[in-house]
């Protein structure tokens, strides 16, 4: 397995080597890409422009198979032998477990910008139309008779960021670590359905019609009230204080070069940094991380949101898995698993 972290300028020169050569990129290349449940929408989009691009630039085609699920899900999918070429995963801790199980490098947020984050989104609070529960902040989460729905923090990757994003407040608003606990308690006995992933949830508030507020990224909120099937029947409730939600993507180092799809997968993962990928980003409703590329009327619509950061409120996804979603952490003591 090859463990070196290539540049950008490294794959262009690579790349351009393939195209110099002719027979070698001018072949039918097929990728395979383990995401996160509510990226569907917008894998569709970006993978039919990346496969216009490498034509384009190789002559050859590629053939882009997607695999969703929740983040958490996906890891053990992976590992379980799921051989995807790239992980295109919600958080950081997730890969860090691919890698430390072999798969990849362990330096891999420095072979892409960003530390490897294409694009960010935030957690919203969705509530049905009218806010009848009068829902305004997280603190009205808590009250008895609301119904919260959220994806569970132990299969997906949007669950542990609601969660984290909802302790963020209430260690702002609380201070006192027994405080914080017992109303993380009094949330999560609130939730009325916890699905293994994010979009599962999304079905089970929207089509299903269960609960009252949703825990969502805004990517997923914004796909709702965009959609005209949905957006009269929903609204967004900005809270007064969220998480900067920050999906990650890497190669999964053993799988490519075991495929012969080195070159590929690290142009796929390169061109969502293109003018190409951050539009396609911001069209999908994530807050892309150049925004120099997307023109203002898109950029309008990510409202300003004071948000922490994992690095800056937890001390980095290592800290925030062993302290909170590591067996006989604080989510078990939340959920009551746990003394």
């Amino acid at each position: 397995m090859s463990l070196r972290p290539p540049s950008i300028a490294l794959l262009v020169l690579a790349l351009a080597s393939a195209v110099a050569c002719g027979g070698a990129a001018a072949q039918e290349t097929t990728l395979h890409n383990a995401s996160f449940d509510p990226s569907r929408e917008f894998y569709v989009d970006y993978n039919r422009a990346f496969a216009s691009y490498w034509r384009q630039r190789t002559g050859g085609t590629v053939d882009v198979r997607m695999h969703h699920g929740g983040s958490g899900e996906q890891v053990r999918a992976i590992a379980g032998g799921l051989e995807a070429d790239v992980a295109t995963l919600a958080l950081a801790a997730d890969i860090d477990a691919l890698a430390q199980s072999g798969l990849l490098a362990a330096d891999w947020r420095t072979r892409l910008p960003h530390a490897g984050v294409p694009y960010t989104s935030t957690v919203v609070l969705l509530v049905r139309k009218g806010n009848p529960q009068r829902i305004h902040d997280w603190g009205d989460l808590v009250r008895p008779g609301v119904g919260v729905v959220t994806p569970d923090p132990r299969t997906s990757g949007g669950g542990r960021w609601n969660y984290l994003a909802a302790w963020a407040w209430a260690s702002r608003e609380l201070r006192d670590g027994a405080q914080v606990l017992d109303w993380m308690r009094r949330l999560y006995r609130n939730v009325v359905v916890a699905d293994a992933g994010a979009r599962a949830a999304t079905t089970s508030f929207v089509e299903a019609g269960r609960g009252d507020v949703l825990l969502a990224w805004e990517s997923e909120a914004l796909r709702l009230l965009a959609d005209p099937r949905t957006s009269q029947a929903f609204e967004i409730v900005y809270p007064s204080l969220s998480i900067r939600a920050e999906p990650q993507v890497a190669v999964i180092d053993r799988h490519v070069d075991a495929h012969g799809t080195r070159v590929a997968a690290e142009a796929y993962l390169c061109h969502l940094y293109s003018p190409t990928g951050q539009r396609l980003a911001a069209q999908h409703h994530y807050r892309p991380s150049d925004p120099r590329h997307v023109p203002a009327s898109q950029r309008a619509r990510f409202r300003a949101v004071p948000m922490v950061t994992v690095k800056a409120a937890f001390g980095g996804w290592p800290d925030a898995q062993r302290v909170h979603f590591a067996a006989g952490g604080l989510l078990d003591r939340v959920a009551g698993t746990a003394p």
